[in-house]
């Protein structure tokens, strides 16, 4: 009889049976380790986000970046996305995501009125940026991040994520604004820090739910709005009702955030964490490059409104208010005087440095 076709030994069979043991159990060990994923694409993590912007402009300031990681988070987390006033009102944001009713929100601090002294500086602050690149840079180099984080670290259940920029800041209204003194009595819709410096001029900004803003310019409730640049403006409908777009911009970008329940943040994988940074710089990118293209192609192209301007002597005035306006922010708070001095030394640095940073 060949040796292969002994009868096994009692020993044999316990071997083969340890064998299959084995198998068995690194089998269930690779089961093991897909099971997270199995779990979670039944039961994912679900986020509400809340954005400030309506669903028109909300396509192309958010949309493509919830879209995005839902679709790279691979089953592991869903964020359903909500436009503004949707969940909750636009001032109530802060509150509703410190409480847990909504997880997430992409605003500016001042327009969700945030409770930090900080929140002034959010959305358009006067003359304190040229272009969309500056935000990033004063963020990113001038301190302006570890200010951010220093003032939401003190406020309880609340995760400060990342800023960027968005569009300049110009006035579009139904009658010709060619001077200073044509602002007088015009009822705007607009954010609330360059709405206070702007007020000074006779402008009157007025709070009004977002979907409600074209109508109300219609009906003769609003003049106008000081709200955005010309991208919004054709993108969202607030074009068609207005007849005027004044060249002068109060802001060269706006500064929006991202900010996420404490609780809900840290029940994320810090993978998860990583990849909704990830996708908040994307968007940040996304912006950057949709505002800054339709910016200059509306203002040739366009044919919605007529271009207007105030004097460059009138104007140079309103540029010089804003150095008293910033000591006034300033004056609020150690901290606010932190941000006022990095906007200075900012500007300072991209006087001196000239062409392409600054070319007047």
């Amino acid at each position: 009889m060949k040796e292969d076709n002994k009868p096994s030994k009692p020993e044999d069979d316990s071997r083969r049976s340890f064998v299959k043991k084995v198998g068995a159990g690194t089998a269930g060990i690779l089961a093991a380790g897909t099971a997270p994923y199995a779990y979670s694409a039944t039961n994912p993590i679900k986020w509400r986000l809340q954005t400030y912007s309506g669903a028109p402009l909300g396509a192309h300031v958010i949309l493509p970046q919830i879209e995005s990681f839902n679709k790279a988070a691979h089953g592991k987390m869903e964020i359903e996305l909500y436009y503004a006033d949707q969940l909750v009102a636009t001032d109530e944001l802060f509150r509703a995501m410190q409480n847990g009713t909504i997880d997430a929100v992409q605003s500016d601090d001042a327009t969700m009125a945030s409770p930090v002294d900080i929140s002034v500086f959010g959305g358009y602050f006067p003359f304190s940026t040229r272009y969309s690149l500056d935000m990033p840079v004063l963020f990113k180099y001038y301190g302006l991040n570890e200010i951010w984080a220093e003032a939401y670290g003190e406020v309880k259940n609340v995760e400060w994520i990342s800023a960027g920029a968005w569009d300049p800041l110009h006035i579009f209204t139904k009658e010709p604004i060619r001077s200073l003194a044509d602002m007088k009595g015009k009822r705007v819709f607009g954010v609330p820090t360059a709405g206070k410096f702007l007020s000074r001029y006779g402008l009157i900004p007025v709070t009004l739910p977002w979907d409600d803003i074209e109508v109300a310019i219609q009906t003769g409730e609003l003049d106008g709005v000081a709200w955005c640049g010309f991208t919004e403006a054709y993108e969202v409908g607030w074009a068609d009702v207005c007849n005027y777009a004044l060249l002068n911009n109060v802001t060269g970008a706006w500064c929006g955030s991202y900010f996420a329940n404490t609780n809900s943040w840290n029940k994320l994988t810090p993978e998860l964490q990583e990849l909704f940074r990830m996708s908040c710089n994307d968007s940040h990118y996304y912006r950057a490059v949709w505002y800054w293209g339709g910016e200059a192609k509306l203002r040739v192209e366009g044919k919605k409104m007529e271009l207007t301007t105030i004097p460059a002597k009138e104007w140079d005035q309103v540029v010089r208010d804003s150095a008293e306006f910033w000591e006034e922010l300033a004056s609020i708070s150690p901290r606010t005087r932190r941000v006022v001095d990095a906007y200075k030394k900012y500007s300072a640095v991209m006087e001196k440095a000239g062409v392409p940073y600054r070319y007047s």
